[in-house]
């Protein structure tokens, strides 16, 4: 059985589990993820997405087979076993070829997906929601899912082919808001209509079946809904249990289906509970990991000041504003008002565009520079307490070391144990995840 398919069933008859999707493709966020991971005994699903990673490369350069190696030799190096690795793709369809006519968009998603069927990404978010050129906006729940069953169809001849029939997992659905945050200042959500959700699954149930797939309806477990969470470049919108209760109440009627949250980024641990107690038991967290990696290295900057002279600092931070005012495209159409407003969302902003920014040559050698500086240094004590707060009570009882690795990682862990807490422990704290998992 997937391991994914376990937890599923394991939350539909009441465990109050779920598990959270890593989706970032930067080492040191993996690798902090492996860490707790292993650290928990859990398991760990690290998504890639349409954006990152496709068959010509994607903004990393890796295809999916070049994602899965990576992701698995970091896995080795932290003796992190591979059978409790589960890799997802996201948002699988013609998403990157918008520009393109539906047909020749949906001919570039079909060798999408088989790339990463191939690959052996066991969890696929088939996601055929925008429009391509020509095409009406928005599109019909109709055509979404006839583009939907055309991938599984795809999905499904690539397992067979690779001998993995039948452990292929899907996940239906859009999100409300755009990946990665709004671009915009948001107030307030419309929780998606409980309708519209049985009218998504309705129709994708139709359109599998009228292409011969109504067998692996029983491994659709996701279903991709605005529970009413995001956040903007400076706000959060909280999760609010009583505005989804009648939302929640949908999967009930389906024995296999649990919904998956996007955008969670940032909410309390106590939302994440909630969350996974309300049925949006797959939770996904991107930008608020590198949102952490950046705090770590920041707080590394600071300290470096302090301690080190001028002519020897990496200057990690004046390297990156000018990495990103020469060269804008990542972050220039979503960062709006003056100057100053942009200078402070460049580095600020939850939305965390500075992501893309750090596989940049030059950003690389001032954050190689940076740990070099920091190489068989004692960090004072009272720097620590400054500006790594948390981390300093951790090494004050023995819990932590204090170089400064070690100190970034944690910070980013520190968001990961928010999820883990509320994906793999109930609320009276008991372990909840199998155990033959």
């Amino acid at each position: 059985m997937s391991i994914l398919l376990d937890v599923i069933k394991q939350h539909k008859a009441g465990g109050h589990n779920g598990i959270y999707s890593i989706c970032s493709a930067h080492p040191t966020v993996l690798e902090a993820s492996l860490l707790q991971a292993l650290k928990d005994d859990s398991v760990l699903l690290i998504e890639a997405t349409s954006n990152q990673v496709d068959q010509f490369g994607g903004y990393t350069g890796m295809t999916p087979a070049d994602f899965r190696d990576f992701v698995l030799d970091l896995a080795r190096q932290v003796n992190f076993p591979k059978e409790r690795l589960v890799l997802g793709g996201d948002h699988l369809g013609p998403n990157r070829w918008q520009g393109l006519s539906a047909d020749e968009a949906m001919k570039n998603a079909e060798g999408l997906i088989e790339a990463y069927v191939a690959a052996g990404f066991e969890k696929i978010h088939l996601d055929c929601s925008m429009s391509c050129k020509g095409d009406p906006v928005p599109l019909s729940d109709d055509i979404v899912a006839e583009r939907a069953a055309r991938l599984a169809v795809i999905a499904e001849k690539t397992a067979e082919k690779c001998g993995n029939a039948g452990k292929t997992v899907y996940v239906i659905g859009t999100e409300v808001p755009v990946p990665g945050g709004e671009a915009e200042a948001i107030n307030e959500l419309e929780v998606t209509n409980p309708e519209a959700a049985k009218k998504t699954l309705n129709t994708h149930q139709q359109a599998f079946e009228k292409v011969g797939l109504n067998n692996i309806w029983d491994r659709v477990i996701g279903l991709v809904v605005q529970p009413g969470v995001e956040f903007d470049h400076t706000k959060v919108i909280d999760f609010v249990p009583e505005k989804a209760k009648a939302l929640s109440n949908v999967v009930s009627e389906f024995p296999h289906l649990v919904f998956e949250a996007h955008s969670t980024d940032y909410q309390t641990a106590q939302a994440y509970k909630d969350l996974v107690d309300n049925h949006f038991a797959i939770l996904k967290v991107g930008p608020a990991l590198t949102f952490a990696l950046r705090e770590g290295y920041y707080g590394l900057c600071g300290i470096e000041k302090e301690i080190f002279p001028e002519e020897k600092r990496a200057n990690l931070r004046e390297v990156l504003e000018d990495v990103m005012l020469a060269n804008p495209d990542n972050w220039a159409k979503y960062y709006h008002g003056d100057k100053q407003q942009q200078f402070f969302a460049r580095s600020y902003s939850f939305s965390d565009r500075i992501r893309y920014y750090w596989a940049n040559p030059t950003i690389g050698a001032a954050v190689d520079k940076l740990f070099a500086n920091f190489e068989g240094v004692e960090i004072p004590l009272p720097l620590l307490s400054q500006y790594f707060p948390e981390q300093y009570v951790k090494v004050r009882e023995g819990k932590l070391q204090a170089d400064a690795k070690s100190l970034v990682i944690d910070k980013v862990q520190g968001v990961i144990r928010d999820y883990a807490a509320a994906a793999f422990f109930n609320q009276n704290k008991e372990w909840r995840l199998c155990k033959t998992i």
